[in-house]
């Protein structure tokens, strides 16, 4: 295999998620506020099948839970906006639904932050 490709391909592998939860964050804030730019769920959409991938792929190639944290808070992220599509919004106001992706949010970025340097600290044994 060309070494120059399968570097590439590590690090889409491991850059795509981080992508992602950026640009689903980004949706949810501005979809609050009501702008709507469809541009981020075409480029940062993602369905269960590719998530399915990516999972697998961080598998395979033995990313440590820090790469993984991310694919956990796209799929977190994507059950909560199915189960508030299917049930049309009538579980939860805008607002609650707002905060309720605010602290999965927060959540996810500290427990990545305390991944992120106990992944680096175990790669340096």
């Amino acid at each position: 295999m060309n070494k120059i490709l399968y570097k590439i391909c590590l690090i889409l592998i491991k850059a795509i998620p981080m992508c992602i939860a950026f640009i689903y964050l980004i949706n949810t804030i501005l979809s609050y506020f009501d702008i709507d730019l469809p541009i981020l769920s075409t480029i940062g959409g993602t369905s269960m099948l590719t998530l399915l991938l990516l999972y697998v792929l961080s598998i395979t190639f033995k990313f440590c839970l820090y790469h993984r944290m991310f694919l956990h808070y796209i799929l977190i992220e994507d059950i909560i906006t199915y189960i508030d599509y299917y049930t049309k919004g009538t579980l939860c106001t805008d607002r609650e639904l707002f905060i309720l992706h605010s602290i999965i949010a927060g959540i996810c970025l500290f427990v990545i932050l305390i991944l992120k340097f106990k992944c680096k600290k175990n790669a340096h044994k």
